[in-house]
């Protein structure tokens, strides 16, 4: 799970609908995630690895982005697809994703090493929706430290998580954006609040 990506991928609390064009027919799917360089669509549409298709979609309120691409993979009925694009749909998919980050709609985890360290780091939002890639990376790849300086909205799960990750798996949390210290400060001044939110089954 170290991050190797070119373009990293955000993922969604709720997922944004696509339409695609594909043999002549119009079909819907779900976003799964999305970066600069292509999306996963979860679809009942019969696309076909290697087969150009095309996608019509907005992100949390974008402008439409409609852009041609190439199917490159399949697991059952997710689709992994790569994007043909120009310079306008490339500023309109990176003013899309930045949008949907800043509100927290959507969310980056990625890890790293730096100084022998294994440091995750979290973009966005901070919520449910990065559940099992955050416990993935906690129970698979350990983790050293969180860095939170990039998150624009946390809710109970998200502090959950980060409980999880300090009181079972002697994680540090590192630099901090200031929704997320404030969120933090309330929850463990509240005596029994921070014990309350330790999710069973985390």
């Amino acid at each position: 799970m170290l991050e190797q990506r070119r373009h990293q991928r955000i993922r969604f609390g709720n997922l944004p609908r696509v339409s695609i064009g594909f043999g002549g027919a119009i079909g819907e799917g779900l976003i799964e995630n999305l970066s600069l360089s292509g999306l996963m669509v979860r679809t009942d549409m019969p696309l076909e690895i290697s087969h150009n298709i095309g996608c019509e979609f907005r992100v949390f309120g974008s402008p439409m982005i409609d852009v041609p691409a190439t199917v490159v993979s399949r697991v059952g009925d997710l689709f992994g697809v790569r994007f043909q694009t120009g310079p306008i749909n490339q500023i309109l998919i990176d003013d899309a994703i930045s949008s949907a980050l800043a509100s927290g709609n959507a969310s980056i985890l990625a890890v790293r090493e730096l100084g022998g360290k294994k440091i995750m780091r979290i973009t966005g939002g901070l919520g449910n929706p990065l559940r099992n890639d955050f416990m993935h990376a906690l129970t698979r790849v350990g983790v050293d430290e969180i860095d939170l300086e990039g998150v624009t909205v946390v809710d109970q799960a998200g502090l959950a998580l980060c409980l999880v990750a300090c009181n079972r798996h002697g994680v540090k949390l590192g630099a901090q954006s200031p929704c997320f210290a404030e969120a933090w400060k309330q929850a463990v001044a509240v005596p029994g609040e921070i014990e309350k939110m330790e999710t069973p089954g985390l």
